[in-house]
């Protein structure tokens, strides 16, 4: 696998979890020809991933802060970047000449890897409820979600998430009155976030809760949810105008 500075690498590693239940491992193939898509449209040369060990940590490190590469995440379980892998792409995560797309169950990997958390800007910690939901917009001018009305119909499992960062951004989340706190739990201040941003410095990240089903590639609204997410790694996306495309 050949550097580039405007590489985007789809990883759609799942560990140890290959051989469960149908739903989010039976649209990996389907998200990995989506974002590859998505990233040749921005402009970026997409290789698909699906073990991590064939990737040079060289090439993770290739970028620049205005030519990055793109880490695309669609994983479970401890997906094995070895250590040189790990300290590439938090070293080049934290200068921007690597940005980071978390997709769907991209919180609930790499446990053992302590700053992983923090790079994707949360840690899944469990989905209780799978169902009909109203998602509600936090930010409607980012351009993940300028082009959704402000309420937005879905189905989908419902995330919960531990160690959220402080400073994330809250791009969607589950529209309030829909669901009980499981276990008697109070629900977060934040409510229940859907899909988020991280900027530090030049460190960037896009993470959406959303995708687990068939039906989520198949949308045209989630679809442009993803590339306004990619379009804002790049630092070239401007809000779409507004509108109610579900």
């Amino acid at each position: 696998m050949g550097s580039t500075a405007q590489a985007m690498l789809v990883v759609t590693q799942v560990a140890p979890y290959v051989h469960g239940p149908a739903g989010v491992h039976g649209v990996l193939t389907q998200a990995e020809v989506a974002l590859c898509e998505l990233g040749a449209m921005s402009g970026l040369v997409p290789s698909a991933v699906r073990d991590v060990r064939t990737v040079d940590a060289s090439v993770l490190a290739s970028g620049a802060p205005d030519h990055p590469v793109v880490l695309a995440l669609f994983t479970i379980g401890e997906t094995p970047f070895t250590t040189a892998q790990r300290q590439a792409i938090t070293s080049a995560w934290r200068t921007g000449a690597l940005r980071v797309l978390g997709v769907h169950s991209a919180t609930d990997a790499c446990h053992t890897w302590g700053t992983y958390g923090g790079l994707l800007g949360g840690r899944f910690a469990g989905h209780p409820w799978t169902r009909d939901f109203a998602i509600e917009v936090a930010d409607p001018v980012h351009p993940s979600t300028a082009h959704v009305a402000p309420t937005w119909d879905w189905h989908d499992e419902i995330y919960l998430f531990s160690d959220l960062r402080p400073d994330a951004r809250i791009l969607l989340r589950l529209a309030p009155g829909q669901v009980e706190p499981p276990d008697g739990t109070a629900a977060p201040e934040c409510g229940y976030p859907l899909a988020w941003c991280v900027q530090d410095g030049r460190a960037r990240t896009f993470y959406t809760a959303l995708g687990h089903f068939p039906t989520a590639w198949e949308s045209t609204a989630y679809l442009g949810h993803l590339s306004g997410g990619l379009s804002w790694l790049l630092g070239d996306g401007n809000p779409v105008p507004a509108g109610s495309v579900q």
